[in-house]
């Protein structure tokens, strides 16, 4: 019984944390201003979550821990999807949701700071597109040219049909 206790502690600790950073970054809407990832410490954190920060310790290494346990889930079951063995038009229709629900993140992580921890998911989840080829050096580039073929699409405001983006990816990966 005990046991069960602890574990609804850690896990609610883990919930302010996690709640506090969202809403300090603007990810959760609230009333305040939002700040940038620049702007948050540990010890604001933990003090707007109510716990210590050894609590904060317990649970994670660093904010940034906090933002990517948030989103990778999110985004590998996108790519999960997408990586799913179906046709190209299905996949181009998938990528399209998946942008158009992501690009309100995707702009405020570009404003807030935590780009880089968005694009480390993004290009860990296009690298494993490519797993079976066992070359790390043409994993690097696929996925990083990929990354960037997104970012500035969406950057630019979904400028091009995405058949013209699916088009130029897939002259990266023939490369």
């Amino acid at each position: 019984m005990a046991a069960n206790y602890s574990q609804t502690i850690k896990n609610d600790t883990k919930d302010f944390i996690t709640t506090v950073i969202l809403q300090l970054l603007g990810i959760q809407k609230t009333s305040e201003k939002p700040k940038t990832l620049a702007q948050l410490t540990v010890s604001n954190v933990c003090q707007r979550a109510g716990v210590s920060r050894m609590a904060f310790y317990r649970n994670f290494d660093s904010i940034n821990q906090v933002i990517y346990q948030y989103y990778q889930p999110r985004i590998s079951e996108s790519f999960e999807i997408i990586r799913q063995n179906v046709s190209a038009t299905i996949k181009i229709e998938n990528q399209l949701k998946f942008f158009e629900d992501f690009k309100n993140d995707f702009y405020l992580s570009e404003s807030q700071g935590y780009e880089p921890i968005i694009r480390q998911i993004y290009i860990e989840e296009i690298e494993k597109f490519y797993e079976e080829t066992n070359d790390e050096y043409f994993i690097t580039f696929v996925a990083t040219g990929v990354y960037a073929v997104w970012r500035k699409w969406l950057m630019n405001g979904q400028d091009k049909p995405i058949e013209e983006i699916h088009e130029l990816i897939r002259k990266i990966v023939t490369i």
